[in-house]
């Protein structure tokens, strides 16, 4: 292991503080490091493996797309792209797909629509997009000046012109900053890196009305929170309100590099031949992995379990609020769930993998919790019981 992670300071950019763990096999929800110790995995990949580790039904289907055909460019028709492409219509509000390779590149490609989409139909000088403070929409250039964190902006200034933040779950503060440059609202239905934080009830419905209202563009930001991650498809749908753009990457490819921005007919006309490309956005190899995980979380019965054993989760992180003075807050919905503390959690993070529990935190005192939508009752269980005494020992 010590030489593994040697190497890796020596050849790999430093841009992770990692933990001391490599990493070689994992299962289900299940992860093994090179001295064969055993994880319990309630990250997923920061949300990603929602089927797990190495599911065989989608290594089935990539090994069999490995062995027929891997990339020939967007040059060119492909069947898994446009069968995937067509089932997230059919599940969505959307009617076109823009396929990408991640959620940065979702996003980015959801930015450059929503200005292209306003230039044309509204001329020149409207292209402010309006975002949350605390939000993260990705790491180019154009999503690091759309997310509302300061300190992931230090360093690559100038930022790219034309965003506005604005307070989460604020309507007015919205509708206050809407100038005659402002083309679209952008917002995460559920905020991750932001601390697992939840729309107010009506927030997105209001949204919505206020971009109707000044002719705006409604953008949802799905990449964390989509998927069946919220016990729903989609986590907007707990609102009852569609976007005109709506991204998505993470759990799409449950660990395969696949994005995707999805937008209405009206809006997604103005992306014309030129406009936007991508070299390996939609590969038949990620596309046909894609469409097997979407059929699978996407089924009523697997939707139902996600929001049955977020409950049960939910309920057993709010018994150990009650008991520990130290959490000052405890949310979640389906299994995206998030305990607030009243100090930083990198000292619970860091003994949570000393028990065999791989967790992490956002916000500096928000721990995470996104494991495999398959995880069992009695993981969630035995992790409950190791913060319990972890909180005693440890924060008290």
């Amino acid at each position: 292991m010590e030489n593994v992670q040697a190497v890796c300071r020596e050849v790999i950019c430093s841009t992770y503080a990692r933990m001391p763990v490599v990493f070689v096999r994992g299962r289900g929800c299940r992860l093994w490091d090179d001295t064969g110790k055993e994880y319990v995995d309630f990250l997923a990949g920061i949300a990603v493996c929602n089927l797990g580790h190495c599911p065989p039904e989608v290594t089935e289907v990539l090994c069999e797309q490995a062995d027929t055909l891997v990339h020939v460019s967007n040059l060119f028709h492909t069947v898994p792209q446009v069968d995937l492409a067509a089932e997230l219509t059919r599940l969505s509000f959307a009617d076109k797909v823009f396929f990408a390779n991640s959620g940065a590149e979702a996003n980015e490609a959801a930015i450059k629509l929503s200005r292209k989409y306003s230039r044309d139909r509204h001329g020149e000088g409207r292209f402010h997009i309006i975002t949350m403070r605390d939000s993260f929409h990705g790491r180019t250039l154009a999503t690091l000046s759309a997310t509302g964190q300061e300190k992931v902006h230090k360093g690559f200034e100038p930022l790219v012109e034309g965003f506005t933040f604005v307070d989460f779950n604020s309507v007015a503060a919205v509708e206050q900053a809407v100038t005659k440059q402002t083309c679209a609202v952008m917002v995460e239905p559920v905020q991750g890196e932001g601390g697992i934080r939840f729309p107010d009830p009506g927030y997105l419905a209001d949204l919505k009305d206020l971009c109707r209202k000044h002719d705006l563009l409604l953008i949802f930001d799905e990449v964390q929170s989509g998927m069946g991650r919220t016990g729903t498809l989609f986590a907007h749908e707990h609102d009852g309100v569609t976007p005109d753009i709506m991204t998505l990457a993470k759990a799409l490819g449950n660990g395969l590099p696949v994005g995707a921005m999805l937008a209405t007919e009206e809006v997604a006309a103005s992306f014309v031949p030129g406009s936007h490309a991508t070299t390996f956005g939609g590969t038949p190899l990620v596309t046909s992995a894609a469409l097997k995980v979407l059929r699978i979380i996407s089924k009523p019965d697997f939707l139902e379990n996600v929001r049955r054993k977020g409950d049960h989760f939910l309920k057993q992180l709010r018994n150990l609020q009650e008991k520990h003075p130290v959490v000052r807050q405890v949310r979640g919905r389906g299994l995206m769930l998030g305990m607030e503390l009243q100090v930083p959690g990198a000292k619970v993070v860091e003994r949570c993998m000393e028990k065999g529990f791989v967790i992490n935190c956002t916000h500096d005192n928000v721990l995470r919790f996104v494991p495999p939508l398959i995880v069992e009752e009695r993981d969630i269980d035995q992790l409950i019981l190791a913060l319990d005494g972890i909180l005693s020992e440890e924060i008290q």
